[in-house]
Parts: structure tokens; sequence; C-alpha cells
């Protein structure tokens, strides 16, 4: 009889999820069975759970989804050579064909041929899973699995804000969102002039602030652009970090960025956005970036220098902890925005106690209006 585990599946094509035996995987010769330590809650994770028109196109079902992870490698297949039993890893989560020309050229990341793990293919929600070999990520051994399970989306910020100079510039982070604020902390750590911060949400705001924010703007009482020229002096930011995808917030972005700035985009639109193109882009000047995933493999490599160089520091981030049983919970939480990084402990043990005497206030902000 095949041995079983539990895993969080998207079973049925709506809304919602079951945690439920599954049995568990076998790794084939280039792939690495890995016993999952830590996972954390991605907003594509959310768009899965709660299926809009994105799920709807883009996901494979019925599939155990998730796809930020830490473990210890438990298995690995004939073929593979540089990881064994008992290494601490974590996974890039695109699987790309490698024979492409996206792929030839060092843009492995843009692969057109790309399956995605936990979104096309099966993921991390579970007590083990499968990671092709190539893609696994070794982690240091002292490094705790609930940080090293944030590298993934932490690869998102990294690559987003080092796709241009940043060296003492003012840079304008829109979207405090998970990795809008790990872009904060970035962007700090990488010499950048002024950070701001902007977002509707006044808990993620504070956590902005603790992640390095200079000023924080709430775009949801003040116009953003106006108030991101205020504080640069009327220049506008040199560089635009849009994370939201929110259609308003990219407009104002591109009106509040300085002539000859660096827009970043990463943040994706749900539905079509009206730009004035000669105004606000190609007067100015423009240079404008596309983000998506994180530059294989480039970008781990910068993830792994600031992480552990102490360059940034990402436990503020990290402000609540569930089993993966409470998964209803952690999902209705994440889709409240009243938190930070939302980390699931796969070691059968309750995560409640973790949560208890967290108080995050929300006074006290010097907003830009």
């Amino acid at each position: 009889m095949n041995a079983t585990m539990i895993g969080l599946v998207k079973e049925v094509r709506g809304p919602g999820a079951v945690l439920k035996e599954v049995p568990v995987p076998r790794c084939g010769r280039d792939e690495v069975l890995v016993k999952i330590k830590a996972t954390s809650i991605c907003g594509t994770d959310v768009h899965i759970y709660r299926w809009d028109a994105w799920a709807e196109k883009t996901v494979v079902t019925p599939n155990v989804f998730g796809h930020e992870f830490a473990g210890i490698v438990e298995a690995v297949g004939s073929d593979v050579v540089h990881v064994r039993p008992g290494d601490t890893v974590s996974g890039e989560g695109h699987i790309v064909c490698g024979v492409c020309k996206a792929c030839r050229t060092g843009n492995a990341h843009v692969c057109p041929n790309t399956k995605s793990f936990g979104i096309t293919a099966p993921g991390c929600f579970a007590d083990y899973a499968i990671v092709k070999a190539s893609n696994i990520i070794h982690n240091a051994k002292d490094m705790p699995f609930e940080l090293a399970c944030l590298q993934d989306p932490l690869g998102n910020a990294v690559q987003t804000v080092l796709a241009g100079d940043i060296a003492g510039k003012s840079v304008a982070v829109i979207g405090a969102g998970p990795i809008g604020l790990m872009a904060v902390a970035v962007a700090k750590a990488c010499g950048a002039g002024a950070v701001i911060a902007a977002d509707v949400n006044p808990y993620r705001l504070e956590l902005a602030r603790r992640m390095g924010a200079d000023a924080v703007i709430n775009n949801g009482q003040v116009p953003l652009a106006d108030a991101i020229r205020e504080y640069t002096g009327g220049e506008g930011a040199e560089v635009i970090l849009e994370m939201s995808g929110h259609p308003d917030a990219i407009r104002q972005g591109f009106e509040a960025a300085a002539p000859a700035a660096r827009v970043s985009l990463l943040g994706i639109p749900t539905r079509e956005v009206s730009l004035d193109l000669s105004s606000h882009i190609i007067f100015k000047g423009l240079r404008i970036e596309g983000i998506t995933g994180r530059r294989m493999y480039q970008t781990w490599y910068q993830v792994k220098g600031l992480l552990e160089q102490g360059r940034i520091d990402l436990t503020p981030l990290i402000t609540h902890r569930f089993s993966l049983h409470d998964y209803k919970a952690a999902f209705e939480l994440m889709a409240s925005g009243q938190c930070g990084k939302i980390v699931f402990t796969h070691d059968n043990e309750t995560a409640a106690e973790h949560n208890e005497g967290e108080e995050h206030t929300h006074g006290g902000l010097e907003l830009i209006v």
C-alpha cells in the first residue's frame, strides 16, 4: 500500500480548498523529495483559494497548491548528484524547459513552456513535495525554516528593486503587501536614497515603517502623485516600484515618476489600464520594466547575499503562524489585509501560541499629507 500524507488540495474549480489524505509523491530520476517544514501564503494562493478569473484561466485541478517553502531533503532520484538527503532546501517555482530561446539566452524566468510549482504542478501545502533537482536551492543550516520559506517572494522584490540603478535615488514603493514590504527593505539595503511606501491599509503602512520606509503615504486619503512630488521637492520619484496592480495606482505612479525615471511593474492588474503615453511616459523619457518571478538563478544568489550577511531582516514581516489544519482562518486573515506574511508550520504543532500577544497599533504614523 502506498504511503499517504496530508495535503491542502484545490479539488474543484470554485472557491475554497480541502485538507485531505493524498499519496506521498515518488521522486523521478531527476527529482527530489522534500519533507516540508514551513510554508507561507502568497497572494497567488489567495487568488487560487478564492477562485477568480485568473485562477479559472490558469490553475490545474485537482492539485496540492502552495509554492513558498523550506524543508529537509528526504530522498533523491538516481540521477541527482548535487543534492543529498538531510540537506536543508527551498526551491525555484518555475519549472522551465531549458531548451527554448529564452532559456538558452539567460531569460529562463520567462520561458514560454513554464510549468508552475503549486499552480500547474503539485505544490507544497503538504507533508512532502517533489521538486526538480535543478530547481533546488540550498539553505544555510542555521537559517530558520520560517525565514527560508520567504525566499521565493523575496526574490520577486529583489528582481524588482535591482532591475536598474538604485543607489542614492528616491524610490516609491506603491503597494505595501508582503512583496512591497520586502522591496522597502531591499531598497534600503542596496543604498537607495529616500524610500516612500504607499498603500491604503494603515496596518501595512505601519509594517512599511518597521521594514525601513522613510515616509508612508495613505493614498486612500491623499492624492498619491501629489504626495510623492511634494516629498521629493517637486521632482517626482526617480524609481517607481509598482507592486499593487491597481489601475489607479499604476496611473498615479507614472504621474509621480521623475523625468528619466525607471518604472518597474510587478503588480498584476485585473483589468486593462489606460495611460497617457505621451505626457506620462514618452516625453518624460521613462524606462519601464515588466517583472515576473526571479531571474534564474542570478536573483537567488542576490537573495542569499542579502539574507546570509544580515543586510535585511524579514522577521518583522512574519506576523502570524498557523498549522495547516487551520488553513481557513489563515486564508481569511490573509484576504483581510490585517497581516504581514502568514507562515504555516508543518510539525503538527499548534501555532496559536506564536500569535498571542502580537499587537499591531495603527496610530502614530507620520503620513504624507
